[in-house]
């Protein structure tokens, strides 16, 4: 079997995001609003998407190569700079978790958008930053 950093395209910096565990760190690419809710149905015949907004974000110092977005509390959508092209485990990174935020661990087979929660202090991520983590599926 290939190792997972194999099957992962669209890496930042692959020597920082290859991890001991097998793992690789996956990175944020945008973070988007929610504006107005989508809809689902049994069928699929009336499901529509919920209207995006990206997030706006800002410089913290006039050299910065990077910019950052500060969230306040509530939900938003990440979506990842890398793609994946095999079964992976995905869950938050310890570092993120620690700062009060979180999103759901589930397994996929490629890189969906996922949603964030940020509890009451906020946060503030720099683009890029790893924020993500998948594992090889055993």
């Amino acid at each position: 079997m290939n190792s997972l950093i194999e099957t992962v395209d669209e890496l930042v910096h692959e020597p920082t995001q290859t991890r001991d565990d097998g793992g690789v760190d996956i990175t944020v690419s945008e973070i988007y609003t929610i504006q107005q809710p989508g809809q689902l149905d049994f069928g699929g015949g009336e499901m529509k998407p919920a209207d995006l907004q990206t997030h706006s974000t800002q410089l913290h110092n006039e050299g910065d190569s990077y910019q950052w977005w500060h969230l306040d509390e509530g939900i938003y959508l990440i979506e990842y700079n890398e793609s994946l092209s095999t079964e992976a485990q995905l869950q938050p990174r310890t570092e993120i978790l620690e700062q009060g935020a979180s999103h759901p661990s589930i397994r996929v087979e490629s890189l969906p958008m996922i949603p964030l929660s940020v509890s009451v202090g906020g946060i503030q991520i720099k683009e890029n930053a790893r924020v993500s983590v998948i594992l090889p599926v055993e």
